[in-house]
């Protein structure tokens, strides 16, 4: 799809085709419909991280507690989204020993109950023992470092989900 076709699709048919990107998120994509011409397709990506960054704090919270834990109950049963389902597969979290599990289970409270949101990560770019580290070192920051932490990781998230997108 080029940057032209973006341009002129309908608002409901540019949100239904690009809602996906930001995980149960649509309202950064109905936003960024609205920033329309984009002169490519960086430029669209640039508006949609846009959105994300002028967000209120608490719209920024909303956006972080729409993501799944990592290897939940959930991604086992794949009752995930399907892009969601496909990025922890990728990583083999959908293979997990009961150890590992019990593992992933344990870090996604602690790091729940001292952020109030779930640990993120672009899976695609790393492995299990990548997520489990992270998970571990991360931790240790303050919530304002997590919080940007967070949303880069969403960024790199949603770089991949549009790059397929756009295959």
């Amino acid at each position: 799809m080029t940057i032209e076709a973006i341009n002129a699709l309908s608002a409901a048919d540019f949100i239904a085709r690009f809602g996906f990107l930001f995980e149960h998120s649509p309202w950064i994509v109905r936003e960024a419909e609205k920033r329309r011409p984009f002169a490519h397709i960086v430029a669209m990506e640039d508006a949609m991280a846009a959105i994300v960054a002028e967000a209120s704090h608490v719209d920024q919270l909303k956006l972080l507690r729409a993501h799944p834990e990592l290897a939940s109950k959930a991604a086992i049963d794949k009752t995930l989204t399907e892009a969601s389902n496909a990025e922890q597969a990728s990583a083999g979290l959908d293979r997990l020993s009961q150890e590992e599990f019990d593992l992933f289970h344990d870090l996604n409270r602690r790091y729940r109950d001292r952020f109030g949101f779930p640990f993120i990560i672009c899976v695609r770019l790393t492995n299990k023992a990548g997520i489990l580290a992270s998970m571990e070192t991360r931790l240790a920051n303050s919530e304002a470092e997590e919080i940007a932490t967070a949303l880069g990781e969403i960024g790199k998230i949603v770089h991949l989900r549009l790059q397929d997108a756009m295959a």
